[in-house]
């Protein structure tokens, strides 16, 4: 299979499972829905034990891969906080602002210099998420300044900069450490599997009761399964994908995936504004496909 049909079932994957996901987070807690989505994750990871080299795997890249998985972690949780209680058509478009995030932070901090693709589309970015947040009667600023305030949309700005650190380390991890994306994948869902456990232990000892009552509502119970093989599904093509293909080609293409899911979602749950939020996703695409190509 080439790497374009991968990265675009990727994109495929990645919509269905962000649609799922804001159903199943209408019935069920954000923090109960990741761990059972991590614990299932693990489990259809296992095979890749079977194709893992473990020579291959340091104690240096595992201390490395735990801390990102710790950051991935929370990122997953502000995601489906955001998804839980924003409409699903804004709260993804915004998601798309990684990528601008990565190459402010990297020339910030490890002084990597901005292109001119760059900054153009950072301002695409920018243009994007004003587009996206304006409502009728506002002043020039007031988009960001309600953005930076509201509760829910927290959510999305602390995935953000989780995503992004998280990114800056799956590059050293990869690379510097040369961990096979297989064995990167496994040990990823296992961390996080053990992350999600070990913080249910300490938050809240009625989780066991709502897991249980979970799992005799089968309906709820195989809409988290499906997410979870979706989720699964994702991951590994996506890196299925850059095995073949550069990085930034692979994640251009997946990024088509925010457009499906802010149309179909839009239109699923009955959200408004949605050809406004559709060239606003469109300006985003744009700005996060300019930047990735460098």
């Amino acid at each position: 299979m080439s790497w374009f049909a991968l990265a675009f079932f990727s994109a495929l994957f990645s919509a269905a499972a962000a649609l799922s996901q804001k159903q199943v987070l209408r019935k069920m807690e954000a923090f109960d829905f990741s761990l059972v989505v991590s614990v299932i994750v693990l489990v259809i990871s296992i095979p890749l034990l079977l194709t893992m080299d473990f020579d291959k795997i340091t104690t240096p890249s595992m201390l490395a891969l735990f801390v990102k998985s710790i950051l991935g972690a929370g990122a997953f949780i502000c995601v489906m906080l955001a998804i839980k209680n924003l409409e699903i058509s804004g709260a993804l478009p915004l998601l798309a602002l990684t990528p601008g995030f990565v190459a402010v932070f990297a020339f910030l901090f490890i002084a990597e210099s901005l292109s001119t693709n760059e900054m153009f589309g950072i301002g695409l970015l920018m243009l994007g998420t004003y587009i996206l947040e304006v409502k009728s009667n506002q002043k020039l600023l007031d988009p960001y300044i309600i953005l930076a305030k509201s509760k829910f949309h927290r959510y999305v700005i602390g995935a953000l900069l989780l995503f992004t650190i998280s990114s800056i380390l799956d590059k050293v991890i990869l690379k510097n450490f040369k961990l096979p994306p297989d064995s990167f994948l496994f040990f990823q869902h296992l961390f996080l599997a053990l992350i999600f456990f070990g913080v249910s232990l300490l938050r809240d000892k009625k989780m066991e009761v709502r897991i249980k009552t979970m799992k005799e509502n089968k309906e709820l119970f195989i809409w988290v399964f499906v997410i979870a093989v979706l989720t699964f599904g994702y991951r590994w093509t996506q890196i299925e994908a850059v095995k073949i293909a550069p990085v930034a080609l692979v994640l251009s293409v997946k990024r088509i995936s925010v457009f499906f899911s802010t149309l179909i979602g839009g239109k699923i749950f009955k959200e408004s504004g949605l050809l406004k939020k559709a060239i606003a996703t469109a300006v985003i695409i744009a700005g996060t496909l300019l930047i990735m190509r460098e």
